[in-house]
């Protein structure tokens, strides 16, 4: 029985070997949660500020309203990458694992690709004042990145991308409530993923 015992923790050690060498596991749950909790934030004043431009400009500015989104948009994902970075690095200290290595490069490389593709065409789509298109299009290519990394590293991370591609879908068909839905899928849940995450991996760990 022993030595059964001790093969099996021999085995489990170098399926840890493994999955350290090919795909980064040092993700966080807090990375999840705040990285939601900041979308919450953001959007909660995109909002404040929306209502309060329509209160004092009308509706027929809206487009004006744009630059604020953006420089709201672009606070709130300095943060949550900020926030998301810290606690990665925390936990890759603590597993004793480095954060920098081939398998992050890929991870980042896969996860850029469909972003910067994704950007490019949300940035036609405001040339061409089609605006309703900008939160689906975020939560579209967000989860397409999402689903297209998630081989690279813990294999939940897809469902948050097919999360995020259910709601960009359903966005697409009521544009009107963009911000809700970027809420929902920004916020809800990585929230969500987050707190699944840390009861999973971390929540018994010293």
């Amino acid at each position: 029985m022993d030595e059964q015992k001790q093969s099996l923790e021999t085995l489990q050690d170098i399926k840890r070997m493994m999955e350290r060498s090919s795909k980064f596991i040092s993700l966080s749950g807090w990375s999840g949660i705040s990285a939601g909790v900041f979308a919450l934030i953001g959007a909660w004043l995109a909002n404040y500020q929306l209502n309060q431009w329509y209160a004092f400009k009308g509706y027929n500015n809206s487009s004006s309203f744009l630059p604020t989104a953006v420089f709201i948009g672009a606070c709130t994902f300095i943060a949550a990458f900020c926030s998301a970075l810290l606690f990665s690095a925390i936990k890759s200290k603590k597993n004793n694992i480095p954060l920098w290595g081939s398998t992050t490069a890929r991870l980042l490389w896969n996860l850029c690709i469909p972003l910067i593709v994704g950007g490019v065409f949300l940035l036609r789509m405001i040339q061409l004042h089609q605006y309703y298109l900008i939160a689906p299009g975020c939560l579209l290519f967000y989860g397409l990145a999402l689903v297209n990394a998630s081989k690279y590293t813990l294999g939940e991370i897809r469902f948050l991308g097919y999360g995020q591609i259910i709601l960009g879908i359903a966005n697409l068909w009521l544009g009107k409530y963009g911000l809700y839905f970027w809420a929902a899928g920004f916020g809800a849940l990585h929230i969500i993923y987050g707190v699944i995450m840390w009861w999973k991996y971390e929540r018994n760990s010293k």
